[in-house]
């Protein structure tokens, strides 16, 4: 079972390279923002507090996504793989998920991350918000404050990862192709 973090800040492409991803390595795609996304349109409890979070560009609580992620693996025992987007955020969640792996006798084999300097990450966010009717992806506020998030709690993954020798980066600012070429070369290594 191989178990990889698709990592970078919002807007950099993530979700575009996990459907190709996906498709030619048969993993099995664990977006927190889709699965947080299904609870809100749900209209669960679970939902509901995290559609007040992300729209104000706050974090939902580490309990509740961890919940999630150790349910999905558990279920899906039988897939090659899993891609991570979206999750860890934090040294925490980092710490957990290397807990979990190691209750299903895995661990992170890399993290793939795609990097792209703030101004194009508001460019590409609007962008995404005309395409998909994304409200919290509209306002400047908002996208700021998920950037000044994403440098202050998630970065340091970066180091984190570093120190466990499996951190790859990739230049998100490319094309499509480009960029999934060559995390291909990563994950055919």
């Amino acid at each position: 079972m191989k178990y990889y973090i698709l990592f970078g800040p919002p807007g950099a492409g993530k979700g575009t390279q996990a459907k190709q991803i996906v498709e030619k390595y048969h993993y099995l795609h664990l977006s927190t923002g889709d699965l947080l996304r299904q609870e809100m349109a749900a209209g669960t409890e679970l939902g509901k507090k995290a559609a007040e979070l992300i729209n104000r560009g706050d974090l939902v609580p580490d309990e509740v996504v961890e919940g999630m992620i150790r349910n999905k693996i558990a279920s899906n025992r039988d897939v090659a793989g899993f891609l991570f987007d979206g999750f860890p955020r934090t040294i925490a969640q980092a710490e957990a998920l290397d807990a979990m792996l190691t209750e299903f006798g895995g661990k992170v084999d890399a993290v793939l991350s795609l990097t792209l300097p703030d101004e194009l990450v508001y460019e590409r966010i609007l962008h995404r918000a005309q395409i998909e009717g994304r409200k919290d992806d509209t306002d400047r506020s908002i996208i700021e404050n998920r950037i000044a998030t994403y440098h202050d709690k998630t970065e340091p993954l970066i180091t984190y990862y570093k120190g466990h020798g499996n951190y790859r980066e990739i230049e998100g600012n490319d094309t499509i192709e480009n960029v999934f070429a060559a995390l291909c070369g990563i994950l055919d290594e």
